[in-house]
């Protein structure tokens, strides 16, 4: 037990949370009934398998002695059909069929495909031309060669999945004997709170998610679940719910709100008054107070029986982390589990974090594979904000980050430690949506490496992403993402153009320019894409970064952007984009808002392709001159552009001011 007011770290919390929760007592179930449950026996093979020679394809068992000619089919032995009284002795044949039983007397099979019937007059084939030479034993599956007589084929500790029932079928096991999975009580205290099934909320009344959510988590862990409803803060009535709970025969209780320190939260005293209360506040972010008991409820017949209980956070991100961090092990400890630790990978940061400087912090993440050719591996992108009040941090999270307390911002492809939470197999990221060329914002500089592929890209494409907040990992990177998808499913249009590198980095003009002059010089992109920093605040450096290093400027695709922003907002005006081409490169500055870097995409478009192949130097790609009018003119407009900036004073200039 925890001295009061004590505060722990979330180690110390887990290994109270594993010492005290012992596992429930073996129970026998209907082998429906096992799924997903711990095996508390050994299951032994009462029988071989397969219990006869079996046929591995469908062909002619044979004597292998005979070799190739032809021969009379005596018989046909088939699944489920063994051809009682039939021998094959040296010239004859028996049909069989894939795990058909082998006639005796044969000692081989010749697959169909190596054979050829031969009809008599009538029609029945009653004779076969064997064509290859085979060997004794060849395609025949011996008694017991895959499962032997009293052989061990479960143990033990092991969970049950579907591959498990199957063998328990195979070898004949309908009731088996498992650990039960814990029957999960849950309650949720408030006086604000009201159903989910309320239309219109009074003031001061939120509708109760944390119910649901938690009783959906123990579904979730094959748990059986008993609602208990919502309390008001009254401790008489909190009371009352808890003491028909403890005679339910419930294992944990799971009890949301509550717990904090203001005069009418009765939860963490009245565990106290009724069993041991073993830690309440945790050293974590979010989650600090969580409380955990242990109450021994004796029945009539003097039994008694140990109930775990949780006092969860109100805020419903505080409360569902923390059912992952402390209620699932508990689970697992009571349903036999060996381990019943979490389930930890190393995964690479896809933007940088800031870190809590008291509290160690469980991050909300998505977790996906990144299956490029290099760095292959785990890749975690931030939900958004992470405040505990906020579920949609929560939404599609299938992963906490453990991240240290230490103030320090984290950089984006650096390695964390990742508690999985949910199933990430349906989450595969390629490179196309990670690249292995991203970078630290905050130190500014590009990683030497470009895939593989990104050498084979016919039109290779960067996207910098400038942001001050997405830098030091105060929010995450929403326009580059989109970006990226952008030009990836436009590919064909520009001309096989691939995203091969992004970065963040923040609004300062050295490290811009440091980036945008390693792609264009080094790495020879031959176009870059700058998202944010093009507006009025004093932070918005973009344009100024851009303008050093650009040898001609491109106002025509500018002309155009503005033009498509303008449709949507009047605010667009303010932009102070700048575009133009340093090399082989061309450079062109984007709006911050992930909607607007789509609909400027899609403008440029019908001139990209036409652009790029110009600025390295074919002099014979004229834009075609059948395109509708709306896309012809956006064409027009880069064509004027190109020659005012190549110096071509034939060309009439454009009046707009912009």
């Amino acid at each position: 037990m925890c001295e009061k007011g004590a505060m722990i770290s979330v180690e110390d919390a887990l290994q109270i949370v594993k010492t005290v929760s012992q596992q429930l007592s073996p129970v026998i179930v209907p082998i429906h009934e096992a799924l997903g449950k711990v095996l508390a026996q050994d299951i032994h093979a009462p029988d071989p398998l397969p219990p006869f020679p079996a046929s591995v394809k469908d062909g002619y068992a044979v004597v292998a002695s005979d070799g190739p000619g032809e021969y009379p089919i005596i018989t046909e032995s088939r699944a489920g059909n063994d051809g009682v009284g039939v021998i094959v002795t040296p010239g004859t044949v028996a049909y069989v069929t894939t795990g058909g039983p082998i006639p005796d007397g044969a000692d081989a099979v010749v697959q169909v495909e190596d054979s050829e019937l031969i009809k008599d007059p009538l029609g029945d084939s009653k004779r076969v031309r064997i064509l290859t030479q085979t060997c004794k034993g060849v395609d025949i599956r011996p008694v017991g060669c895959d499962i032997q007589k009293d052989a061990r084929v479960l143990k033990s500790g092991e969970l049950v999945g579907a591959s498990e029932i199957g063998l328990l079928a195979t070898v004949g096991v309908m009731m088996v004997k498992v650990y039960p999975t814990p029957t999960i009580a849950v309650l949720s205290t408030g006086d604000e709170l009201v159903e989910p099934t309320t239309e219109h909320l009074n003031r001061g009344q939120i509708r109760d998610s944390n119910r649901a959510m938690l009783l959906a988590a123990a579904v979730q862990q094959h748990c059986k679940i008993l609602d208990l409803g919502i309390a008001h803060d009254d401790e008489e009535e909190i009371q009352r719910i808890l003491d028909s709970a403890f005679s339910a025969g419930i294992d944990i209780l799971l009890i949301s709100g509550g717990v904090s320190m203001g005069d009418r939260d009765f939860v963490k005293p009245l565990l106290g008054k009724r069993g041991t209360l073993h830690f309440s506040e945790v050293r974590m972010k979010p989650g600090k107070p969580v409380t955990f008991a242990e109450i021994i409820v004796k029945s009539a017949d003097t039994t008694s029986k140990k109930i775990l209980a949780f006092g969860l956070p109100g805020n419903p991100v505080s409360c569902l982390v923390c059912f992952h961090l402390f209620v699932v092990p508990t689970i697992h400890c009571l349903a036999g589990w060996a381990n019943p630790s979490h389930l930890r990978v190393q995964v690479r940061l896809r933007q940088s974090i800031k870190t809590d400087p008291v509290r160690p912090e469980f991050h909300r993440a998505i977790v996906r594979w990144n299956d490029g050719s290099v760095n292959p591996g785990f890749v975690a992108e931030s939900t958004g904000h992470q405040i505990s009040s906020r579920l949609l941090s929560m939404k599609s999270a299938n992963a906490l980050l453990e991240l240290p307390a230490t103030g320090n911002v984290i950089s984006a492809g650096n390695y964390v430690s990742a508690i999985i939470i949910s199933d990430i197999s349906n989450a595969v990221m390629g490179e196309d949506s990670f690249s292995s060329d991203s970078v630290s914002g905050m130190q500014g500089s590009v990683s030497q490496d470009i895939t593989a592929k990104s050498q084979d890209a016919v039109c290779r494409v960067a996207v910098l992403t400038v942001s001050d907040t997405v830098a030091s990992g105060a929010g995450p990177d929403r326009s580059g993402p989109r970006a990226i998808s952008v030009v990836n499913s436009s590919s064909e249009r520009l001309g096989g153009a691939r995203v091969v590198a992004t970065a963040v980095v923040a609004d300062d003009v050295s490290k811009i320019k440091e980036i945008l002059q390693k792609w264009s010089d080094v790495n020879r992109m031959d176009l870059i894409l700058t998202l944010g920093g093009t507006g009025f605040t004093p932070r918005d450096v973009t344009p100024e970064a851009t303008k050093e290093l650009i040898e001609k400027e491109t106002p025509g695709l500018l002309y155009v952007m503005m033009q498509e922003s303008l449709k949507v907002t009047p605010f667009a005006m303010l932009s102070r984009a700048a575009a133009g081409i340093r090399g082989s490169t061309l450079i062109i500055n984007m709006p911050g808002n992930p909607n607007a870097v789509a609909e400027c995409m899609e403008a440029l478009l019908p001139a990209l392709k036409h652009a790029l192949k110009q600025i390295k130097g074919d002099k014979r790609e004229k834009h075609p001159r059948h395109l509708p009018h709306s896309q012809a003119a956006a064409v027009d407009t880069w064509e004027r552009s190109y020659k005012m900036a190549s110096g071509n004073a034939s060309e009439p200039t454009c009046s707009c001011s912009h």
